[in-house]
């Protein structure tokens, strides 16, 4: 595998907004991360402009698809809504059945070696190596999830003593049991356990935010109640925040735009108690604004 910056665009997006506090101007790039089996994979950064140097949280939003399918784009408006708010925001792609023949393994590795390109080339990129959070709905909550759980699944030339563990974790309706009772078994060969982060709950795993609809039926909420009573009982922080008649992907703009404003709203919220968001909130103008 062989890893690179190599930069593709860059765009300025002007964000700042009359009668708002502070917002920030930020641009956004293209670059390979990771090179493996003549697959080259991006990420697209969102960076805000500062007048000064200064090494940024950033969080990294990984997109959803059941392994399968699934676009960085996903994340788009939550990246460009954060990177107003003086986060970084990175958004992978992975490798997916659909376009390489890949397995969930395949996933978790290229999520790993995310992490740890961010880590690894934190001053280029201007980011604050103790201060990233991984993020991500459905099986990209999955990945999220294993970056902080999963230590045995890699690519046999990382780093390993580079550190994929998050400083926190946003979930969407994530995947966090690929056993029986969870989602994905088919999929695992037999090995479900092995990146099934229920499974893997230890103490010192990064406070975490969990937004789930009551009403999914393609991840059951059982799954991220059972994650997060055990995460508690271990002594780890873990915030489940249950949404009504809601079923799976009810946080995606394209299909609520009501829950997609209040699950930014959460995120906002758990970013502000960890403090890493600058500026002044505009969440409600921001979301006035899509439509």
């Amino acid at each position: 595998m062989k890893k690179g910056h190599i930069l593709i665009f860059i765009i300025l997006i002007f964000s700042g907004v009359q009668g708002v506090g502070q917002t920030y101007q930020f641009e956004t790039s293209k670059f390979v991360y990771k090179e493996i089996g003549g697959i080259s994979l991006e990420m697209t950064m969102y960076k805000p402009i500062l007048s000064s140097h200064v090494n940024l949280p950033a969080i990294v939003f990984f997109f959803g698809g059941g392994w399968v399918g699934g676009t960085p784009e996903q994340f788009k408006l939550q990246a460009e809504y954060f990177a107003s708010r003086g986060v970084i925001v990175i958004c992978p792609d992975y490798r997916v059945k659909s376009r390489q023949g890949t397995t969930p393994f395949d996933c978790v590795k290229d999520a790993n070696s995310a992490m740890r390109y961010l880590r690894t080339n934190w001053r280029e990129l201007g980011i604050d190596s103790d201060k990233i959070i991984a993020a991500g709905g459905s099986a990209g909550g999955h990945l999220a999830a294993c970056t902080a759980t999963i230590k045995e699944c890699n690519e046999t030339d990382d780093d390993l003593s580079v550190s994929t563990k998050p400083m926190a974790m946003v979930l969407f309706n994530p995947v966090v049991d690929t056993g029986k009772r969870g989602y994905g078994q088919e999929k695992l060969e037999g090995r479900e356990f092995e990146i099934s982060p229920v499974h893997h709950i230890t103490a010192g795993i990064a406070p975490t935010l969990i937004m789930h609809g009551k009403d999914d039926t393609t991840v059951p909420y059982e799954n991220v109640a059972r994650f997060t009573s055990l995460m508690k009982q271990v002594g780890n922080k873990c915030r489940l925040k249950d949404y009504k008649h809601q079923k799976h992907g009810f946080f995606n703009y394209r299909n609520n735009p009501k829950y997609f404003k209040k699950t930014l709203i959460q995120t906002e919220r758990f970013l502000d108690e960890l403090n890493l968001l600058r500026g002044e909130s505009w969440v409600k103008k921001y979301c006035k604004e899509l439509g």
